[in-house]
């Protein structure tokens, strides 16, 4: 019986180098610090060598040697990863692959937690989080408790999304929704509406308290600024307490129920923005057909996911210094559902 081929070492690619078994290990982490001076001709040598012998790196001595696999795992708190390219999660994992391949890092997707109430769960009776390096967190709401647990244990992480304090800072990169939503009703208020309605999905994620929030801050010049909750299915009775209060602007948290409320108000002989404006507060989370040119903003989905794979590699290799949070700004978009109502009607 054949033996198997003896493994390439890092001793071998220095012995046919010609150079030392450090010199190997520093090309193999790309070290290009302004300490680390390697000639290119030195470097070129090594590189080739690697090549002709087809050397790859033993993963479990580079974490021993340098305690940086290059492994990120991607966790997702929704019931089933993003497959599609209209899905709402989809560009953030655009992102996050794109920063990942430029520093020379693998994703793991931890798909086997299981889904309990509609959602994963991080830590289970199986729990391979320890496979990663670090880990980025997506979901509209992620468990606090879970949060807590990671800060606890020191464990490397970075939610994609603000989220709040858990028994210590969440590392994050989010989007700016407070300024955002703030800027709009700006506008609308320039445009002239003084009675503004916020439609809100009754949740009590951290990405819907900062769109609240940038409203009511926004509105204190407004002659009315108040909240109420719908989705999609309730637009008819929505539509029915916005003409009754004599709103003539809605600040629509959920896309599918502006599209919806655009559509009701259509039917029944109204007009957007003639009648009643529409602005809508983020990306559509699902598809959702429409011709319709919305004013609102688009969240930077794909330089979120690039930032915290980022941020995450600060985070593992001690690079990153101070809080490591950040809020990126959205993309204001001038659609035409944002006019200037007729002050000759009394719409209370």
């Amino acid at each position: 019986m054949t033996a198997p081929p003896r493994r390439v070492t890092q001793r071998d690619i220095a012995r046919l180098a010609g150079v030392s078994q450090a010199t190997v290990s520093l090309v193999l982490n790309n070290r290009t610090d302004a300490d680390v001076r390697i000639a290119p001709d030195t470097r070129d040598r090594v590189l080739q060598v690697i090549a002709e012998t087809g050397y790859a790196a033993d993963p479990v001595a580079r974490r021993l040697a340098s305690r940086f696999n290059r492994i990120i795992g991607v966790f997702t708190y929704e019931p089933a990863f993003p497959s599609g390219s209209r899905d709402f999660f989809h560009p953030f994992l655009l992102g996050i692959e794109e920063y990942a391949e430029r520093v020379g890092c693998d994703l793991l997707l931890f798909t086997s937690a299981p889904v309990v109430d509609g959602r994963r769960r991080i830590f289970h009776q199986d729990n391979r989080l320890r496979l990663a390096d670090g880990c980025l967190l997506l979901g509209r709401e992620i468990d606090g408790a879970e949060l807590h647990r990671l800060n606890r244990d020191g464990y490397p992480y970075v939610a994609v999304g603000r989220r709040d304090d858990a028994g210590g800072p969440v590392p994050y990169v989010g989007a700016d929704y407070a300024t955002a939503v703030a800027q709009l009703v700006e506008l609308a208020l320039r445009h002239g509406h003084r009675r503004l309605t916020y439609v809100g999905m009754g949740m009590t994620a951290e990405s819907s308290e900062d769109r609240r929030r940038g409203f009511l801050a926004a509105a204190t010049t407004a002659e009315s600024a108040r909240q109420v909750s719908a989705v999609a299915e309730e637009a008819d009775a929505c539509l029915d307490d916005l003409l009754a209060d004599g709103s003539t602007v809605a600040f629509v948290e959920d896309f599918a129920t502006a599209v919806a409320l655009e559509s009701v108000a259509r039917r029944r002989g109204l007009t957007v923005p003639g009648d009643l404006s529409i602005v809508t507060l983020g990306d559509p989370t699902s598809p959702v057909p429409t011709d319709i040119a919305f004013t609102g903003f688009r969240i930077p989905r794909e330089e979120m996911g690039r930032q915290s794979v980022e941020v995450l590699t600060g985070v593992i290799d001690g690079s990153a210094t101070g809080l490591h949070q950040r809020l990126l700004p959205c993309e204001l978009v001038e659609g035409n559902t944002l006019g200037t109502p007729d002050p000759a009607v009394d719409r209370r």
